[in-house]
């Protein structure tokens, strides 16, 4: 006989305080797992891969001697479009591999400047350097939001004929530049079969 004054039913409200920590474990679990096998953040599907890029049409970027941009330019040549602004911190990062990419005369490298200040803007490209042929100042971000952009930084390849081929979501450091970016342009500039 026992003295306790447990009784079965006193016992099992304890184990319910168990479930919300085996739920939790077992969601813990699921998202290791997934960022293990496949939980690239550059893997985020674009449904306008193949598809036309977005009519658009951006005024210039105050303050910098370039044109504007518009969707009828990404058209006679492989293009990159990188979506950036000078308030983001992974912008920083990737700006020496588009500067980079920019020395490619195959390929025309173009930006759109995403809810910034043209101020800001024009010290930031002044500080890293201008990669773009082009940019167009997205104030109000419609534009971004056409391309289906999630944040900045992003960057598309697009073809001779304005079909998005290619999206890269984050910035592009050394080894996505080679892994990832330059494979697609050199895919994109090869001639249809």
């Amino acid at each position: 006989m026992t003295t306790s004054n447990e009784t079965p039913a006193t016992r099992r409200p304890r184990l319910i305080f168990l479930v919300p920590l085996a739920v939790f474990v077992a969601l813990a679990a699921v998202f290791l797992i997934r960022l293990e096998t496949a939980g690239d953040p550059q893997a985020i599907p674009s449904a306008l891969v193949g598809k036309p890029a977005p009519s658009f049409d951006l005024p210039g970027l105050e303050g910098v001697a370039l044109p504007g941009l518009k969707g009828t330019d990404l058209k006679g040549a492989v293009t990159v479009v990188n979506v950036f602004a000078s308030w983001c911190g992974p912008c920083r990062v990737e700006h020496p591999q588009l500067v980079a990419l920019a020395k490619d005369s195959r390929i025309k490298v173009v930006g759109i400047n995403y809810k910034d200040v043209p101020a800001n803007a024009v010290r930031f490209l002044g500080d890293l350097g201008n990669p773009y042929a082009a940019i167009g100042a997205d104030t109000k971000g419609r534009a971004a939001i056409d391309w289906g952009v999630y944040g900045v930084p992003e960057t598309f390849i697009v073809d001779q004929n304005g079909i998005i081929r290619h999206k890269h979501v984050g910035p592009i450091d050394l080894e996505s530049l080679e892994t990832s970016i330059r494979p697609a342009i050199e895919a994109t500039l090869k001639p249809a079969d």
